[in-house]
């Protein structure tokens, strides 16, 4: 015999109290961040050339231990050691990041002391400076990061790269900071100067 009558719903609606609502938030943002890193990993080991197989000798561990990086994969997570498609990769997570996440909450208004590019990914220093910060954010605001981690991020590494990214004299100087008259323009770096010539 059944436990349930004809006239009790099987199953009732879910209710979230909404103070409960920027939890889940945080959380589905977090688990999504976590999925994409997945999805990164994945697409790094995918991309990696497999190594034919060879005979066991003697001198096998010797150059391993010769060579660690190249069967550890890459050396670094930082996006300036990548190249070809795992950068490729690594900046479409980013933007992820920074268009669904950053902009939304510190993307502040766009003012000469406080410049942006929307074409923030043409520049070199704000793709590394973005994501350094992004790959502190993962680390800050994971549960091993304790309670003061998403403290830590603001203060550690958020704070400091606003100072840099959006400062009048930094990556987006010579971009306009009109909507109505969008421009934008990499700034050029100093040559690197040429060994053994004297000046």
């Amino acid at each position: 015999m059944s436990d349930t009558s004809p006239t009790t719903p099987a199953h009732e609606p879910v209710r979230v109290p909404d103070e409960d609502l920027d939890d889940l938030t945080s959380t589905l943002a977090k688990t999504m961040a976590e999925v994409r890193q997945h999805g990164v990993i994945l697409d790094r080991l995918g991309s990696e050339p497999e190594s034919a197989a060879s005979p066991p000798t003697d001198e096998a561990p010797e150059a391993e231990a010769a060579a660690p990086e190249q069967a550890d994969g890459p050396a670094s997570v930082f996006i300036l050691a990548l190249g070809g498609k795992a950068y490729a990769v690594e900046l479409a997570a980013l933007s992820d990041w920074v268009n669904h996440l950053f902009l939304p909450v510190y993307g502040r208004e766009i003012s000469t002391n406080r410049p942006w590019c929307a074409q923030w990914h043409e520049h070199p220093e704000a793709v590394a400076r973005l994501h350094a910060l992004w790959l502190a954010w993962q680390q800050f605001t994971d549960t091993e990061a304790g309670l003061s981690g998403p403290s830590t991020w603001h203060r550690d590494h958020l704070d400091q790269a606003l100072v840099h990214l959006r400062a009048p004299d930094g990556p987006f100087a010579a971009c306009t900071t009109s909507p109505t008259r969008p421009s934008h323009r990499v700034l050029t770096t100093p040559a690197p100067k040429q060994a053994g010539k004297v000046q």
